[in-house]
């Protein structure tokens, strides 16, 4: 194994630490594919590839939170799968450089939403919550999973941040609880985007493999850590990268 190889894995652990703990590991993970060599296309369709054991391995990490889960809520992965879908068929067809001269804002945006998360929640919150006395709210979040799950499928950094957000509109309030299944979630989309991505050159299979092993032991570990740590720390650390690559891409791109 060469030396980047070792970088990619132990960027592999990293984010999928991340993603079972706190999300937003496609932020460090997609600079990190970028500083590889990658062109952005490739690394976003490559990141499909990276966190998705991962993803499997921190739901496994939460199957005990799992199984308190009232099975009526697994149809929120039909919106949820199609728009993923979707996004993945519009990546598709955007070309390498169009789609790198989107990349900084979508980064940026990544890192508002990643930043901005608590007070999105409260401010979603308080304005569907009347509503949602007059229509069903597993409804209306399966309504407003679909575009959420489009920009997922599309580029993907920072929508779990969205998804935790609806899901706090639920019964359920255990965060945890959440957040396991909203790694059920991200698993399912990110298995799509693959068979989407897979026919073509848009994935690169030897980096997505290495920083896949990485990204299983950081998701399986990630899981089981994620009640002792604080996401507070780890919330700085993504932002302030974010913030560096969004500077780096715009410079670079304009």
């Amino acid at each position: 194994m060469e030396f980047k190889d070792i970088l990619l894995f132990l960027v592999g652990i990293v984010v999928g630490g991340m993603n079972a703990i706190a999300g937003g590991g496609m932020l460090v993970g997609f600079p990190a594919m970028l500083l590889y060599g990658m062109t952005a296309l490739t690394a976003n369709a490559t990141g499909n590839v990276m966190i998705l054991p991962g993803q499997v391995a921190s739901a496994i990490g939460y199957r005990k939170y799992l199984r308190k889960t009232p099975k009526k809520y697994a149809w929120l992965l039909v919106p949820w799968i199609i728009g993923a879908i979707v996004g993945a068929i519009l990546l598709r067809h955007t070309p390498n450089e169009k789609f790198a001269q989107f990349v900084p804002e979508l980064i940026l945006f990544a890192v508002l939403l990643f930043a901005f998360q608590p007070f999105l929640h409260n401010y979603l919150h308080k304005h569907i919550k009347t509503r949602s006395k007059r229509i069903k709210p597993l409804v209306i979040i399966g309504f407003c999973l679909l575009p959420v799950a489009v920009y997922g499928g599309y580029f993907g950094a920072g929508v779990g941040f969205l998804m935790l957000a609806f899901l706090g509109f639920t019964k359920i309030h255990d965060a945890h609880q959440m957040n396991a299944m909203k790694n059920v979630a991200a698993t399912f989309a990110c298995l799509a985007c693959v068979i989407i991505l897979a026919p073509g050159s848009f994935i690169n299979w030897h980096v997505g493999a290495v920083m896949a092993a990485g990204s299983t032991l950081g998701g399986y570990g990630g899981a089981h850590i994620a009640q002792r740590i604080s996401s507070h720390a780890i919330r700085v650390v993504v932002i302030v990268i974010g913030i560096i690559t969004v500077a780096y891409l715009g410079f670079r791109t304009y």
